[in-house]
């Protein structure tokens, strides 16, 4: 019951000057919108990011030649070799791929990037990123097909001209109303048949994505038919090698196990360090989450600075608020109000203050969130969720009980006699 007559004493108190309340509110108001709003792109950022880690696949490990960090090198240590490292080759794929090497694993999908040709159909010529992959893919790489198939086993074996189109590439080769299955397409002057079309991605955040913009033939076909691979001990040279594993949980085993064979392979020293990087989805999504978790932190406490100086607003204002009802307060002390009681009376006013400005402040946050992706196109969705009101909330609560201390305390300690005497 008190404090719901102080709230109703402070929404008196704060009706009688309306004007004076809303600029006051104001600085909450900005400060709280501020906060959800620049949270939101982080957060936006970080739904872009771990999205275009989950559409690598599932449970996805994979292998490229070369030393690369995310993060700590957590690797062995050493001198670096001078010389440039060796190619992955299939023979590697097939290795990773053996049981009796590598447990827990469903497939190894190697993959060998021709780089960008240029692809023509009839009027059409376009500038493609080709990729030659095996028949794995699909399931490593989480992919469908929506119209045809995808490459099989025997495609490989012959060396098949067949291409597979990204949904981006298939849309601007082919009219609505055209079926592109079975038509002929060039690639860098070589004739392929389309024999499917993928499943469309979306959009990535940071870019085209991938597999939309992309054509895939077999691996086999893309090394010897559509460019030169070359070969390295007797075994022809692939850009990646993909992995997927049984389970989540298996991923850091299987990766150990990977090193450890690659290295044997590569007939590295122990005091040499790996010439290979072998990366699981969840070490890029780890180390994504602290990107955008010091970017979020980052704008959240830029943000904050808008906060602060609505504290100190409602600081000057309740100084104010305490010279003008000076008499008042004398008045309720010589009837019998204790020092607490005018102290809690001010802090509710400052707090109120806080939480209707907080209020209004998360309208305008989550309006501007869902206006910025409009206004620039390229900054990708954003993300208002529950923690970043919440934080949003409780930091402008705190701030109103921070700010509202002092006003609150020099309010509790005027004399009564002196108080009824001010004019």
């Amino acid at each position: 019951m008190i404090l719901l007559e102080s709230i109703f004493i402070a929404l008196r108190a704060l009706t009688a000057n309306k004007l004076r309340t809303i600029l006051t509110m104001l600085g909450i108001i900005i400060g709280v919108g501020a906060v959800i709003s620049l949270i939101s792109i982080g957060n936006g950022f970080r739904q872009q990011l771990n999205d275009n880690f989950a559409s690598l696949g599932t449970n996805v490990i994979w292998v490229v030649s070369g030393r690369f960090s995310f993060g700590p090198d957590n690797g062995n240590s050493g001198n670096a070799k001078q010389t440039p490292p060796p190619p992955l080759t299939l023979a590697d794929a097939q290795a990773i791929g053996d049981p009796l090497l590598v447990s827990d694993v469903v497939a190894v999908s190697p993959e060998y990037g021709v780089g960008n040709l240029g692809v023509v159909r009839g009027q059409v010529e376009l500038s493609v990123s080709v990729t030659g992959v095996s028949a794995e893919y699909e399931s490593v790489r989480a992919t469908r097909p929506v119209l045809g198939q995808f490459i099989e086993p025997q495609h490989i074996d012959r060396r098949t001209r067949v291409a597979v189109l990204g949904a981006t590439v298939a849309e601007e080769l082919f009219e609505s109303y055209e079926y592109p299955i079975g038509e002929m397409i060039r690639i860098g002057g070589v004739p392929f048949e389309v024999i499917g079309v993928l499943e469309e991605k979306g959009q990535s955040g940071f870019g085209p994505n991938e597999t939309d913009n992309g054509i895939f033939i077999p691996i086999s076909t893309a090394q010897t038919r559509l460019g030169s691979a070359g070969s390295h001990h007797g075994s022809l040279i692939v850009s990646t090698i993909f992995v997927q594993a049984t389970s989540q949980d298996r991923m850091d085993t299987i990766t150990e196990q990977i090193k450890t064979l690659m290295r044997e392979r590569h007939n590295l020293l122990d005091e040499e360090a790996d010439d290979f990087t072998v990366t699981s989805q969840a070490e890029l999504l780890a180390f994504g989450n602290t990107i955008t978790a010091g970017l979020t932190a980052f704008l959240g406490s830029i943000a904050g600075v808008s906060l602060l100086v609505g504290g100190i607003g409602i600081m000057n204002i309740m100084l104010v608020s305490v010279t003008e009802r000076t008499r008042e307060i004398g008045i309720r002390k010589a009837v019998g109000a204790k020092r607490q009681d005018i102290m809690f009376q001010f802090l509710v006013e400052a707090t109120v203050i806080s939480l209707i400005g907080g209020m209004f402040g998360i309208g305008l946050g989550y309006g501007v969130s869902q206006l910025l992706p409009r206004l620039i196109p390229n900054l990708g969705e954003t993300v208002v969720t529950p923690d970043s009101i919440l934080l949003a909330t409780s930091f402008a609560l705190a701030i109103g009980l921070f700010f509202g201390v002092y006003p609150a305390t020099r309010a509790s300690r005027l004399k009564p006699i002196e108080a009824l005497r001010y004019e």
